[in-house]
């Protein structure tokens, strides 16, 4: 694994299988009295979150704490930003401060990798989302989370041999979807994305996925039903007839549910639409829908990450 984490595809399936084993480490961790270790004692930690985020946010802030590591929190809407300093310029201010890592999220495709390939070795960049291109820690803790309920945990050879999971939604937009094909993928899963064109890329010629517009047709199949969050901010123009066919033709409906195994799991990345993609009594009636269970592993999964980025690599107490 390199000093950085832009894409999983970095990873292929052994830096992936060995993160998820890392991260049941950390669940442990998380599951102490005093769930902190002092693994990243004396490391800075600069967070640059050009996008609203609460999930991913948060979790990378107690993630790090977590490790000891000290945090730094860069205010994007009233630093020199605003007075036109560039991006590249702001990097720089904060390397020149001595930090170890950059956690970053940018509405712009490719550029934590562009920043990543500017500071070489040190600091370590962290993708924590860049527009509709990749989201490598949310693609981890997807597949920790399906690892965990499947099989306990994740263990040394993490994978997901003979599950099938649809990928539902706004795949288009989603770069929650691009790193969970990944993951799900690489550990052995089978992959079916679900979606009307219009909402499928326009290339899905090197996507290792089966293809389908018909969620009903798919759905008895289904180990997974993995929701994706409907884009509006990202459409630059309408891509849905409207809200009300969407939720008729791939909403998780009360009637959708009832039809599903009891042993499916439902996923989604959130923030849930309520009503729209998951319906309001299957949120919270149904069991094995496993959305606050993914914003749980959500810290020991960064936990793993910033240890394995810049810790010893050997102790983790």
């Amino acid at each position: 694994m390199s000093k950085h984490l832009i894409n999983l595809e970095d990873l292929e399936r052994e830096g992936i299988q060995e993160l998820l084993h890392l991260t049941d480490r950390f669940v442990e961790v998380t599951q102490r009295p005093i769930p902190k270790v002092p693994a990243l004692r004396g490391r800075t930690i600069a967070m640059l979150f050009f996008e609203d985020s609460t999930r991913t946010r948060m979790s990378f802030d107690l993630a790090a704490k977590r490790l000891s590591a000290d945090v730094l929190e860069f205010p994007t809407h009233t630093s020199s930003l605003s007075k036109g300093e560039s991006i590249r310029d702001t990097v720089e201010t904060i390397h020149s401060l001595g930090v170890d890592a950059l956690i970053i999220r940018h509405n712009l495709n490719g550029l934590p990798k562009e920043i990543a390939d500017g500071v070489g070795e040190a600091p370590s960049v962290i993708n924590a989302g860049d527009g509709s291109n990749s989201h490598p820690t949310q693609g981890l803790l997807d597949a920790y989370t399906l690892c965990e309920h499947f099989h306990g945990s994740a263990g040394p050879q993490a994978s997901l041999s003979g599950i099938h999971i649809g990928i539902i939604g706004d795949v288009r937009h989603s770069r929650v979807a691009r790193s969970d094909v990944y993951a799900y993928n690489a550990l052995g899963a089978t992959v079916t994305i679900v979606a009307p064109k219009s909402l499928q890329p326009s290339d899905l010629t090197d996507w290792p996925v089966q293809i389908s517009e018909d969620l009903d047709a798919v759905l008895p199949t289904l180990d997974v039903v993995g929701l994706l969050r409907i884009q509006n901010e990202r459409m630059e123009e309408a891509l849905v007839d409207s809200i009300e066919e969407y939720v008729e033709s791939y909403g998780m409906t009360e009637a959708r549910a009832a039809v599903l195994r009891d042993e499916v799991v439902i996923t989604h990345p959130g923030p849930v639409n309520r009503g729209v993609e998951l319906a309001e009594t299957v949120l919270e009636n149904r069991k094995n829908v496993l959305i606050k269970q993914q914003v749980k592993n959500g810290v020991p999964v960064r936990m793993a990450v910033l240890f394995r980025l810049l810790g010893s690599g050997v102790e983790i107490d």
